[in-house]
């Protein structure tokens, strides 16, 4: 799905409603296509990591890169009441992928020994509001003006961070 105004799209601004019931239908389908395309992405990240530790980071910097190269995506992904889940079933399904893909991913970094064992839900929802935050962070502004004055990126910066996660969950504990 493209993604974009209408006037962008070359279309009449009513076009839209001739596939759409209604305003909501129209940002369910974007929300879908959104985690369809994130999930596709986490997946080929995960499959990349040579254990659950680097797929975890790597679910990171795919999670932001994917931010970044679909941001009207995500801007809409992060606004659930206008695609209004409980109408649109779909969204929900679709935005319960990628969760699962992390949560497999906590779980075997708990095989691993890496993460606590026990409940996966506090170690995947502590990655999840990692992986939020910064994007929206960055989406909103104050990461971009951050890393210009420090002298690097957004993304150089989102790999920093999913590296350091990296680093903590490989130490040593006492």
């Amino acid at each position: 799905m493209v993604v974009g105004t209408s006037r962008e799209l070359g279309v009449s601004s009513g076009a839209p409603y001739h596939h759409f019931t209604d305003r909501a239908a129209l940002f369910a389908a974007i929300v879908v296509d959104g985690h369809d395309l994130l999930f596709t992405r986490l997946d080929a990240a995960r499959a990349g990591g040579s254990d659950a530790v680097a797929a975890l980071r790597d679910l990171l910097v795919a999670y932001a890169g994917f931010a970044a190269d679909h941001s009207a995506h995500m801007r809409v992904m992060l606004r659930p009441e206008l695609a209004e889940p409980a109408a649109h079933p779909e969204v929900t399904a679709a935005g319960a992928r990628p969760i699962e893909l992390l949560r497999s991913t906590v779980l075997a970094a708990q095989d691993e020994g890496a993460v606590p064992p026990g409940d996966p839900e506090p170690v995947l929802h502590m990655f999840w509001s990692l992986a939020i935050g910064y994007v929206t962070l960055w989406l909103d502004g104050p990461v971009e003006a951050r890393c210009t004055a420090l002298g690097t990126t957004p993304d150089e910066m989102s790999r920093r961070v999913a590296s350091t996660v990296e680093e903590l969950l490989r130490r040593p504990r006492a």
